[in-house]
């Protein structure tokens, strides 16, 4: 029996509660044992902020076994009524979302949705919104091996491990967001790369607030930063920088801050000496972290191709496993024979809601040249 329970207040700064409690003891609402009478939140796992909150659960309904509770704020859902059009439209998006979700767990390196609803919890006046998905037993990247750098051998099997996964989604018309070694777990039965929270969640509950990001600093691109704007590209962009930090174990967000775009084009002087790459990755993950986004790849297709070209360890590529019975035609962009034709830009899959956080952080990046850089 579980001995705990998790109050589900957003805003509670202590949520676990032993498993009998009425009433939370570090805010005083009321707790709910069984959210929709059938998933048990047991402990909190990630505090996303104005976003929401992602908790471990049980199911009654399926032997008790572990599932995620992914709970997401409408604007104004926290302590604040939203107006009726507001809440109309995150409903909408969510319902879209969900199915989007849905149909993505047909990959078996995607989680599966469980289930998805709304619910009000007294006392806060507005209804908050849930997504239940499988639970992945695993480690995320950057917890595998802490404080150690990846070879290169470990780093294209990665590569050939993920990239299929992406190029299922980006077939299914989704860009993942906010791709980075903490949202890519190494599932324990399989060994196999399993890719979480994407980014369309918090797009869905965020667009309608000021100053909210949907990326990490480090991993995201120009496009997405400053002109709103994802692509295929834009998802290879973040793999690349993932390859970067497992290659040399530096969080690439201090880098950014500090040089802007130069960083990109620097970054195999941050590799150790004593770690070997050979000629052929180096050329790849150049291509993945172009600052431009016609600069890089345009599918996950074409960096498998290129990977082919290079001695690969036997063993390490891996199927597609999904249960789609007539998947839709792979969409790919052709390369340019001129790479100054590769500039311009492709149509976006979908527009991003977010605005840049700060105006502080744009004016430090001007003083550094980083609009220099990326107009030219």
């Amino acid at each position: 029996m579980n001995q705990t329970i998790c109050c589900l207040n957003p805003r509670c700064e202590q949520p676990l509660n032993p498993t009998g409690n009425k009433f939370c003891n570090s805010c005083g609402q009321g707790l709910i044992e069984y959210l929709r009478n059938r998933y048990q939140p047991l402990t909190l796992l990630s505090d996303e902020g104005g976003f929401g909150r992602t908790y471990l659960a049980s199911d009654r309904d399926s032997l008790d076994s572990l599932c995620v509770i992914k709970q997401l704020i409408p604007q104004g859902a926290a302590g604040n009524t939203a107006s009726t059009a507001q809440f109309t439209k995150v409903k909408e998006l969510f319902q879209r979302e969900a199915q989007q979700l849905k149909e993505l767990g047909e990959h078996a390196q995607i989680p599966a949705l469980l289930g998805f609803f709304a619910e009000q919890h007294h006392p806060n006046p507005n209804k908050l919104f849930y997504l239940i998905q499988q639970f992945i037993d695993g480690q995320p990247l950057d917890k595998i091996s802490p404080g150690i750098a990846w070879s290169e051998d470990e780093v294209k099997k990665f590569l050939l491990n993920i990239l299929p996964v992406l190029q299922f989604i980006h077939e299914k018309g989704v860009i993942h967001r906010d791709l980075k070694p903490q949202n890519i777990i190494r599932r324990a039965s399989d060994q196999k790369y399993v890719l979480i929270d994407f980014g369309a969640s918090k797009e869905m509950v965020g667009s309608a607030k000021t100053g909210t990001k949907i990326y990490t600093l480090g991993y995201a691109p120009y496009e997405q930063m400053i002109e709103l704007k994802t692509y295929p590209a834009t998802d290879l962009y973040s793999l690349g920088v993932t390859c970067f930090h497992l290659l040399t174990n530096q969080d690439p967000g201090p880098l950014c801050a500090l040089s802007g775009a130069k960083w990109v084009e620097q970054w195999q002087q941050q590799i150790s000496p004593g770690i070997k790459i050979s000629g052929g990755l180096r050329t790849v993950l150049d291509r993945l972290l172009q600052w431009e986004h016609g600069q890089r790849y345009q599918s996950a297709d074409q960096v498998m191709a290129d990977l082919a070209m290079i001695e690969i360890p036997q063993g390490t590529v891996a199927s597609s496993p999904t249960k789609k019975k007539n998947p839709p035609p792979k969409v790919r962009a052709s390369q340019p024979a001129n790479p100054k034709s590769q500039r311009q830009p492709s149509t976006p899959v979908k527009k991003t809601f977010f605005k840049c956080q700060t105006a502080q952080l744009v004016e430090e990046w001007k003083k550094i040249g980083f609009w220099a850089l990326a107009m030219k």
